[in-house]
């Protein structure tokens, strides 16, 4: 029997029970569809959180107050004691390093954004000017946080983009007096729509010079100091010269952590992508439910055909050949449901893509394979049994029914 002609005889048998046919198929699409859509879930999370930190600018280096240790828990949690503050000092001190370009002390609080009758709870940046050109930010009007000596105050501020919107709508902001809690400054600039970046709206911010946010929020530390260091290839000597800094700083205590925003990223990269192929594989068990269902159904078959299997051997049909119809059945209903399935995966990857924006969901290519194999894989495998089964029979016992 030519390869076409098992092709035929398996495309005449499928075609022969429409409603079993059609179920199979359904329950091969559904688990290809299923690994498919939770793979671009994992997979949208995983390109999120890389274009999150890929925002935050190049050669990064991350100054955190407090030591973190292997196991997660820094020393001073165990014993009840707070880490001790990064001042601005400190923060200047970082620019000793002859790997370090420039620096960005951060404080963030939250206060009360009013102009006239207008009020709204905001999200307060303290920085200095660097911070434009370490996050790669831009502005649309007027200019960023003044130069000059960190340990100044003034009382200026950039508003968001959103924030402007709010306040003054159509009309002109720069220049115009806003209050932020008790105190009053200037908008001397409007930044750019720049989006999300690590959970933070920036069209949503206020941000304001960092001795000014000190006196504001009634403090003086900073939540965290970027550093950007000079090339690539001075990252490890700027961490290095960050922590030997901090610790000569700090009474040779080493209370700091440093960290690399390529190590940060490395990080969420393994995690997610391990989270990605994990939630595959659990989507990957309803393709071996399905090869079961494949199996008992064609065992039904084997049944009802037995007279015409009878038939296929009584003509001279070896096993081998009534074995490769049925391997040709399940083929083709595997490789149907396969098709039918990443059609579905791929509707869904788009519906979730219109319904979150900023989730690029889409579908790793190594999970497309796998699913197509795998649901090709199970239902041959699963149609072993029942063709072995059908190759055995009896040529005279099967064309009298038995």
């Amino acid at each position: 029997m030519r390869f076409l002609d098992v092709v035929q005889f398996a495309t005449g048998s499928l075609r022969g029970s429409p409603a079993r046919t059609f179920l199979m198929m359904l329950a091969m699409s559904i688990g290809v569809a299923a690994v498919v859509v939770l793979t671009a879930l994992g997979e949208g999370a995983r390109r999120y959180v890389v274009d999150q930190f890929s925002s935050l600018g190049t050669n990064l280096v991350i100054v955190l107050p407090g030591r973190t240790e292997t196991a997660g828990i820094g020393p001073g949690l165990m014993s009840g004691q707070t880490p001790r503050d990064i001042t601005l000092d400190d923060a200047e001190a970082l620019l000793r390093s002859r790997a370090i370009k420039s620096i960005a002390p951060l404080t963030i609080g939250s206060a009360t954004l009013s102009r006239d009758a207008l009020n709204r709870e905001v999200v307060v940046l303290g920085s200095t000017s660097e911070l434009l050109e370490v996050r790669h930010m831009s502005m649309s009007l007027g200019k960023f946080l003044p130069e000059g000596d960190i340990h100044e105050s003034a009382s200026v501020c950039v508003l968001g983009n959103e924030m402007k919107r709010e306040l003054f709508g159509n009309e002109q902001a720069v220049g115009q007096w806003v209050r932020l809690g008790d105190r009053r400054f200037r908008v001397i600039g409007i930044l750019a729509s720049q989006g999300e970046s690590l959970g933070m709206r920036t069209n949503e911010l206020v941000i304001i010079p960092v001795a000014s946010s000190h006196q504001l929020f009634n403090t003086t530390g900073l939540f965290r100091v970027l550093v950007e260091a000079k090339s690539r290839d001075t990252i490890e000597q700027a961490v290095h010269d960050a922590e030997e800094i901090m610790s000569q700083r700090h009474g040779g205590e080493k209370d700091v952590t440093v960290i690399t925003q390529d190590a940060v990223l490395a990080t969420f990269d393994r995690i997610l992508t391990a989270l990605t192929m994990a939630v595959g594989g659990i989507a990957a068990i309803s393709l071996a439910v399905a090869g079961v269902l494949i199996m008992n159904v064609m065992l039904i078959a084997v049944a009802q055909r037995v007279k015409e299997i009878g038939l296929l051997k009584a003509l001279g049909a070896p096993g081998k050949e009534i074995r490769a119809l049925f391997f040709a059945e399940a083929a083709l209903l595997s490789g149907t449901g396969s098709i039918a399935g990443l059609v579905l995966g791929y509707v869904g990857s788009i519906i979730i893509r219109q319904i979150y924006p900023v989730l690029p969901a889409s579908p790793p290519w190594w999970a497309v394979l796998a699913a197509c194999g795998t649901a090709l894989g199970t239902g041959v495998l699963f149609s072993v049994w029942p063709a072995r089964r059908a190759a055995r029979l009896d040529p005279v016992a099967a064309l009298a029914g038995r």
